[in-house]
């Protein structure tokens, strides 16, 4: 039986920060399944302009049993308090040992919210996180990194799209050893390296 990946999405989302994984993950082989999620199933429109109806919402999602993970792009919205209430979600994966990957200012909201203060982790930058989160009591775990894997947690700075795939791609048990440093190679580099 396939697993879902949900991908949380809001009005503004980053489309650029999940497409690498998204494509991936949604091969047949894999096993995997991606959707998306938002506080409600109202279209959500992202930076790009493209306008994406969620296929769940906070009241009406699959079990955490058939969630593999949830990946939250950054993006415009994450400082709007209508989107906090995604904070819910989270905790249940958290509570249910769900891994979770951030990335650009997705990192800020889980800062916000508390759910980086056991993992070392990463953001767009300390300094951005603490200004945009509050709340933040994680400091000591940040990590001046593209991406950092930790646990159940990823999170990656908004220019580390790549890396932030390679991260969820490994945990996910998708690519491993020489294929995912190849597959990482070729997205970071390109085919042909002038």
């Amino acid at each position: 039986m396939e697993k879902q990946v949900l991908v949380f999405i809001t009005d503004g989302f980053a489309d650029w920060e999940a497409s690498y994984i998204t494509t991936e993950l949604n091969s047949p082989e894999t096993g995997y399944r991606v959707k998306t999620i938002a506080i409600d199933k109202q279209p959500k429109v992202s930076m790009g302009g493209l306008r994406v109806l969620p296929d769940y919402d906070l009241a009406d999602h699959p079990s955490l049993a058939e969630i593999a993970m949830l990946i939250i792009p950054g993006g415009t919205g994450w400082r709007e308090e209508h989107n906090q209430q995604a904070s819910r979600i989270v905790a249940q994966c958290v509570e249910h040992d769900v891994p979770i990957a951030a990335i650009c200012d997705a990192t800020t909201f889980l800062a916000n919210h508390g759910f980086l203060e056991n993992n070392k982790h990463t953001g767009n930058m300390l300094e951005t996180m603490k200004e945009g989160a509050p709340n933040y009591r994680g400091d000591r775990l940040y990590v001046h990194a593209q991406s950092v894997s930790d646990g159940n947690v990823i999170t990656a700075n908004g220019s580390a799209a790549v890396e932030f795939s390679r991260h969820i791609l490994e945990r996910l048990g998708v690519m491993q050893g020489e294929q995912l440093e190849q597959w990482y190679d070729i997205f970071k580099k390109g085919y042909i390296q002038q």
